[in-house]
């Protein structure tokens, strides 16, 4: 079974309810269907990106543009705040995507790596975590469950993931956060031919999950 990749847009215009939908699959790969007499379970491994405005006109917070957002501070919580906690916890890169300028459209600037050139990368990386992980029940970093990725084995030096510590210790993120913090920064080591994260490895992935450094 293959891992698909759903792509929601505008993503708060969903109910709440049918985002949190969501959840429990993300959380554990699998459909639980519950009816009178029958339960059943399907597999659900996706890798799911969800796009959203900034506030339901689109223009908030945008300085490059001429129109100017028209909504309520209150109408830009309310919108935002159908991707849950609980839902955004399962969210491991949170990354705000600004208007492509007029400079990258005339051709200016560091040219960017081709699409094989990023495949080859990827194919790298996977075989260097597959390699790792050889033994275990798991190909990849996503696979891996959070206490075994603590354990000894893998467990990373008290140096290094000081930063992560610390925003755990003051409630930035959660122990689910944590262990998929720990997971991108294993995934971007592999990608840049590392060993191991260090510090700047795992700095990065907190900020990529949206969270502060210290």
């Amino acid at each position: 079974m293959g891992v698909y990749f759903p792509l929601v847009a505008e993503a708060p215009e969903f109910p709440s309810s049918v985002l949190d939908a969501l959840r429990q699959p993300l959380e554990s790969g699998r459909i639980e269907i519950h009816r009178s007499r029958i339960r059943t379970s399907l597999p659900a491994r996706v890798q799911l990106v969800l796009a959203a405005n900034p506030c339901p006109c689109g223009y908030a917070g945008s300085p490059d543009t001429v129109a100017q957002c028209r909504c309520t501070p209150n109408v830009r919580i309310r919108y935002l705040q159908r991707i849950s906690g609980p839902l955004g916890d399962r969210i491991d890169l949170r990354l705000d995507v600004r208007r492509v300028p007029s400079v990258t459209l005339n051709g200016i600037g560091t040219p960017s790596p081709t699409s094989g050139e990023l495949r080859e990368r990827v194919t790298l990386a996977r075989a260097a975590a597959a390699a790792r992980l050889h033994g275990t029940p798991w190909t990849t970093n996503g696979d891996v469950k959070g206490p075994w990725l603590r354990a000894a084995r893998l467990r990373l030096p008290r140096k290094d993931t000081t930063v992560l510590d610390q925003a755990l210790a003051r409630g930035a993120i959660t122990l689910r956060g944590y262990d998929r913090v720990l997971r991108m920064a294993w995934t971007i080591a592999d990608l840049i031919g590392l060993d191991r994260p260090g510090r700047s490895e795992i700095s990065r992935a907190l900020v990529l999950r949206g969270g502060e450094l210290l």
